[in-house]
């Protein structure tokens, strides 16, 4: 069969990139997905993907190498291994950043057109939101924003209580300031998910133009004569060839894209030939810049039913499935982080350094303790704009091995300082009415844990990624030399060879990446079909958005 684009993942980007090629601009396409369908109903449902995180056929488990700064310990990276890639199996929140965030990639690309002005309309004009229709909003876009449909009463009190802790109430984190405590805004419309594959990618599929392989990992680019030519695969045990007339378009996310690169001979030429792999072209920033967000947990027990401990067993589940199934309400339609915080811990009326997120049970990874689940309440605060830098290497020229992870937590030492600060509010508040009066006690840190020497052991022991990796393939520059990527997203030494996933930032946002991941993927079908988007320009565009 004849194609004109591979696109390797079928993720976030991958599935707006396939869907938009084949669906608006009639292109044929492949599109190869590690991970099998998205057929589980838990998908569907908003609060099924907590069932789903712990699941090996839905997540790569990817460890990282022992981190030194905190005491060797190799936190996981999970990622989504699915059709649709995070957007199945995240929580859901709708979150772009701060405007400062893409003035950021403007600056360090020397391109405009990745400033927010230049952005906004793409968010917007995806959009289809169910509250807000305005300069910072759109509706009849294909990617369903909504507000919750049900959210508990530990939500409601952290939200009173971080107003009575100095926070004003924000009802838009997306809008005129990110600052302020307020529930989040979901991928969820009449009670369902709403992934990149329903968005984006299955209405291309009955099209007929877009063909999707699930449980397919791809193991290399075919570089012929300068150009990618097509991919390898591995197929039920089988290596096979798929080729294409246009392009190859890397959507694997910043793990799995510098791997495919590397074992491509695409990348840091001493370290390919560590593993007797024939460079091709030298760009020795692949899988360089790693960036994660890291969120540091405080953790209540409560002295009440309060939050969703038991809900998924007994007759708890049945009452709350009947109550899905028959009205689409109640705890199912839940994404499980109903409400959160943006601030800074230094200066609360200043720009927000923290994400702080509000999870109505006691959430913590298995290898961190072995603390027993009961009624309480997590929260979470994330470092927004970390400093810290890591980076993916290869553990061999086996395609089938997981790469070296190396985050590098908390080697900009302000990224414990501010996670410390995160900690010390978080406890503000929970000291505050009405979320004291449903509280029993403080278990992690603990209530005699209070100089900055134990919360800085607290976070050494239960600092996580937030599940947002980017970087490794960062555009820039053309003069930069560690820039892997053109601004238009090409492959710099590779004709015909794009990255369109997170990979591709040059820095992360200030929040949760899913939504900023779509833009890149929407400018890069732009840029693929040379068909620029009129508005994009914003010629009438207000001045930039404050960010606190």
């Amino acid at each position: 069969m004849s194609r004109d684009y591979i696109v390797v993942g079928g993720g976030t980007a991958g599935c707006l990139v396939a869907g938009k090629l084949a669906g608006e601009h009639g292109a044929r396409v492949l599109v190869i997905e590690a991970g099998p369908s998205d057929k589980n109903p838990l998908i569907r449902m908003p609060a099924g993907f907590v069932k789903l995180l712990g699941v090996e056929k839905y997540m790569w488990f990817y460890k990282s190498v022992p981190q030194q700064r905190l005491g060797g310990r190799t936190p996981i990276v999970p990622q989504g291994r699915v059709l649709g890639g995070g957007s199945s199996v995240n929580a859901m929140v709708y979150m772009r950043g701060q405007p400062a965030d893409y003035e950021r990639w403007a600056e360090t690309t020397g391109d405009a057109q990745w400033g927010y002005e230049s952005l906004l309309p793409y968010f917007t004009g995806m959009e289809d939101n169910d509250r807000l229709n305005d300069r910072f909003h759109g509706v009849g876009g294909p990617w369903k924003v909504s507000d919750l449909r049900h959210i508990s009463e530990l939500s409601r009190a952290f939200v009173l209580a971080a107003q009575a802790a100095g926070l004003p109430h924000n009802g838009d984190f997306n809008g005129v300031s990110q600052r302020g405590v307020g529930a989040y805004q979901v991928n969820v419309r009449d009670g369902k998910r709403c992934s990149a594959v329903d968005a984006f990618l299955r209405p291309a599929m009955k099209t007929g133009r877009a063909e999707v392989k699930t449980g397919c990992l791809v193991h290399s680019v075919i570089v012929e004569n300068g150009h990618a030519a097509g991919v390898r695969y591995l197929e039920n045990g089988t290596v096979r060839e798929a080729r294409c007339d246009a392009e190859v378009i890397l959507a694997a996310g910043a793990i799995a894209t510098p791997k495919a690169l590397m074992l491509s001979g695409i990348g840091p030429a001493d370290h390919l030939a560590e593993h007797g792999i024939k460079t091709l072209v030298d760009l020795p920033g692949v899988g360089s810049n790693l960036q994660d967000h890291t969120e540091t947990p405080v953790v209540a027990l409560c002295n009440g039913p309060y939050g969703y401990f038991g809900h998924d067993r007994g007759w708890r589940q049945i009452r709350n499935g009947l109550e899905y199934l028959l009205n689409g309400t109640g705890p199912v339609t839940s994404n499980g982080v109903e409400a959160g915080a943006f601030f800074d811990p230094d200066d609360l009326s200043g720009t927000p350094k923290i994400q702080q997120f509000c999870v109505p049970s006691v959430y913590l990874d298995k290898d961190h303790t072995d603390q027993k689940a009961s009624f309480g309440i997590t929260l979470n605060s994330c470092v927004a704009r970390p400093g810290s830098r890591g980076s993916i290497r290869l553990a061999s020229a086996d395609p089938g091995e997981q790469p070296l992870i190396d985050p590098n937590y908390f080697a900009d030492p302000e990224d414990l300082r501010l996670s410390i600060g995160g900690v010390r509010h978080a406890r503000e508040i929970l000291a505050q009415e009405p979320l004291r009066s449903m509280i029993a006690s403080e278990v992690f840190p603990g209530p005699d844990k209070v100089s900055d020497e134990d919360l800085a052991a607290h976070a050494r022991r239960f600092v996580k990624t937030v599940y947002h990796p980017v970087g490794t393939c960062r555009m820039g520059h053309d003069d930069d030399a560690d820039a892997v990527l053109s601004t238009d997203l090409k492959v710099r030494g590779v004709e015909r060879l794009r990255v369109v996933d997170a990979s591709a930032m040059p820095s992360i946002v200030s929040g949760n990446t899913n939504a900023a991941v779509l833009v890149i993927a929407d400018k890069a079908v732009e840029f693929i079909t040379g068909r620029a988007r009129q508005s994009a320009a914003n010629p009438v565009a207000a001045p930039l958005l404050q960010t606190a």
